[in-house]
Formats: structure tokens, sequence, C-alpha cells
């Protein structure tokens, strides 16, 4: 599939599914003017959206999707030049020390609401981008972790598991595997955070029909290993095939999940 096309189907179809848990999350921590918020891992900018219309002053980073990133840009810049403060809102294509200089005030909250735990080594990489961090944000500052829920409760994972069946059985990085209840407080304790509190959301996957399940799902790169292992035709059929279960009788595409979230303290 095409790089932009696939970011399109990401901004456009999917990313609203996790709005609950953003918006419980800034409900929380009462997200508003005097926040200084750093984004990991923002893609196209949703969250740093939301948060920005509380009257935060937002920053995004992201160094593995470009396309994403564009539209992030499309979204948020015009914004800010239009009702901020010179600055409030910055976007950028690298790590989170690029995000910094002498002039940056300290982050007051860290967000990386990409969920982990349903993928073998889907944290990987995640610690070590948080330690990077923090560094960046205030002492004692929320840093905020995103995760799946348990898979009774997520009704997604019957169709996550043809990632599983598809993809290189001799692989195990990229397979399907359940959320466990400790997934997120690890990767805490790997960066050196202090967990203060967690919560549950129900973030319901809605679809306006198969189509748009098939795309919006697949625009998660969840299927990725899937696709370089058979083809993308092979995934789309099966990933159709999963579905039918989950659309109703107007067509609609309907799957409830709960999505679990960690609040962590900077040292």
């Amino acid at each position: 599939m095409d790089p932009g096309a696939r970011a399109r189907d990401w901004s456009e179809i999917q990313e609203r599914m996790l709005v609950p848990l953003y918006e419980a999350v800034y409900e929380r921590l009462d997200v508003g003017h005097g926040t200084r918020l750093l984004g990991l891992g923002c893609g196209s900018g949703l969250a740093l959206l939301m948060a920005a219309s509380r009257g935060a002053a937002v920053t995004g980073v992201d160094s593995s999707r470009p396309e994403r990133l564009a539209l992030a840009r499309e979204r948020l810049l015009p914004e800010a030049r239009g009702t901020g403060p010179r600055g409030a809102t910055r976007l950028v294509d690298g790590t989170p020390q690029d995000a910094a200089d002498a002039e940056t005030p300290a982050y007051t909250l860290v967000t990386a609401f990409e969920p982990i735990g349903c993928l073998a080594g889907d944290s990987e990489g995640l610690g070590e981008l948080l330690q990077a961090a923090t560094p960046l944000a205030e002492r004692g500052a929320p840093v905020v972790l995103a995760g799946w829920g348990p898979p009774e409760r997520c009704t997604t994972s019957s169709v996550l598991r043809v990632a599983t069946k598809l993809a290189d059985p001799l692989r195990s990085a990229g397979s399907w595997r359940p959320a466990l209840r400790d997934d997120l407080e690890e990767v805490a304790q790997r960066a050196g955070l202090k967990p203060d509190g967690s919560g549950r959301v129900a973030c319901p996957f809605g679809y306006a029909d198969l189509d748009s399940a098939v795309r919006g799902l697949l625009s998660t790169g969840l299927f990725d290993a899937a696709i370089s292992a058979t083809d993308q035709a092979q995934v789309d059929k099966e990933v159709a095939e999963a579905l039918h279960p989950y659309q109703r009788r107007d067509r609609t595409v309907w799957m409830p999940n709960v999505f679990r979230y960690l609040i962590a303290r900077v040292p």
C-alpha cells in the first residue's frame, strides 16, 4: 500500500478510535493553559490537536512515519499560527533531543499514546525513548503510557490474530500476543519512572462499512509482517472475513474494546 494513502487512512478512519483515551487522560490530568506537552510518536497529531484546543502548548516528535507527521503539520501548524502564541506548537521529525534547546522550558507532561501490548516486541525501543524524553520534563511531571486491554475485553483481538496466522511463523516480532496485566508497568520501570495511577477506557472501533474497517485496521501497521510474508490481497481478504461477525445489519462494523493507560512520574 502507498505510505501516503495508509497515513491518510490512519488520520481519517482509525485515529479517532482512541479519542476517548485521549479525553480521559487530559481530563484526569487537567490539561489546559500552562500545560507544556511532549507527545512521543505523535503520528498525524490528533491527540496534540485536542490538547492544543484545551490551551496546552504542544510539541510532537516522530522519527519513523514522515507521512503521518506531514498530516500533523497540515492539522496543527496553520491553526497554531492563527490562534496561539508563536512557538506554542512544534512538530519535530526526530528524537526527543531534537525537540530540546536552551530556550525550551521543561515539559509538564509527556505522552506515549501509541498502544502497546498486542504484538510481540511492540514495547522495544519505548523504554529508550522515554529515557531520552524524561530529562526534558519537570521533576514529578506525569508520563502517560497506553496499552491494549485484556483480550477478553478487546473484540479486535480476534481480528489481530489474522496477522499471526499469515506472518512468517519463524518470526516472533510482529506476531500477535495477548496483552499482559503489567506490560505498561514493566516499560515504566525500565525507564526509571514511578507508577502513580492507571485507568481503563472503552474505545470501540466503529466503521461505516467493511472496506473502511479493513483500511483502518491495516493503517495501524499491525498487519505489516503478514503483508510482507504473503501479499496485500491475501491479508485484505482474510481480515475482511475475520470482520464479518462484527458487521451489523446496516453494514456498519462495530467492535467494543477496552484500552488501559498508566500514569508514571519523572523522578
